[in-house]
C-alpha cells in the first residue's frame, strides 16, 4: 500500500506499537521496510523528498520536499514568505489562503508535491515596492486591517473574486470571504474596502 502519513496517524492514534508493512513511493524505487512504533513512522517518512519546482509569485524555486509537507509549510518554513498564516492547520480560518493558478486555495490544506508548476501568489506578489495593490490600499484606508492576523487571506480570496468579478454586490462579496474568519469580528470595515475596489 501506498504510505498515508495522516491516515495512519489518525487510525492508530491508541496504540502504541503496531508491526507493518508500508510501501514508500520514493524517488527512484518503492522502499519496503518494517515498522515497530508510530515514531519509526515518522521519522521513516521524513526521509522521504522529492524535488519540486515551485512558481511563487513569478519567480521559480527548485527545492526537495518532505512529501507530506503543506504548501503552508514550505511557503513559511521553507521559502520565507511569512505573509501566508498559519492559524488553524484544518482549512477553517482561510488565514493561509493563497492564489493557485487564480484560484483561492487554503494552503494549509495542499500539498506542496501537488502544485508544481501551477502560478502560486501570495501576499507578498500584490504590491510593487512600496506601491500597494488597490485593494490592500483600500484595507488600509478604511481600517480594515484591525489586529492584521486574517488581512493576508481576507485579501487573497478578495482578489480572486474581484478578478473573476470586478463588481460583486455585497451579498457576493460576503459570500466570496466567507472562508476567511475574523477574529476581530470587524467584518463592516473588510466588505467596505472590498466594494470600495469594486466601485472603481
Amino acid at each position: 500500500m501506498i504510505f498515508n502519513m495522516a491516515y495512519l496517524l489518525r487510525k492508530f492514534s491508541c496504540v502504541r506499537h503496531l508491526s507493518v508493512m508500508v510501501r514508500v513511493k520514493g524517488l527512484n524505487s518503492k522502499i519496503l521496510f518494517h515498522i515497530n512504533s508510530l515514531q519509526q513512522i515518522e521519522q521513516e517518512v521524513n526521509k522521504v523528498k522529492r524535488l519540486i519546482e515551485l512558481i511563487v509569485n513569478g519567480m521559480s524555486y527548485e527545492i526537495a520536499v518532505d512529501t507530506h509537507r503543506t504548501l503552508l509549510e514550505v511557503l513559511r518554513d521553507t521559502l520565507g514568505f511569512t505573509g501566508t498564516k498559519n492559524g488553524c492547520d484544518q482549512g477553517e480560518c482561510g488565514s493561509c489562503t493563497v492564489l493557485i493558478d487564480g484560484k483561492a486555495v487554503h494552503s494549509c490544506l495542499t500539498l506542496a508535491m501537488d502544485v508544481q508548476g501551477k502560478h502560486i501568489e501570495t501576499i507578498e506578489g500584490l504590491s510593487e515596492g512600496e506601491k500597494l495593490h488597490p485593494i490592500q490600499q483600500s484595507f488600509v484606508d478604511h481600517g480594515a486591517i484591525q489586529c492584521g492576523f486574517c488581512t493576508p487571506g481576507m485579501i487573497m480570496s478578495s482578489k480572486a473574486m474581484l478578478d473573476k468579478n470586478p463588481s460583486p454586490a455585497e451579498d457576493e462579496i460576503k459570500r466570496g470571504i466567507s472562508g476567511n474568519l475574523c477574529r476581530c469580528t470587524g467584518y463592516v470595515k473588510i466588505v467596505d474596502a472590498i466594494k470600495a475596489v469594486a466601485a472603481k
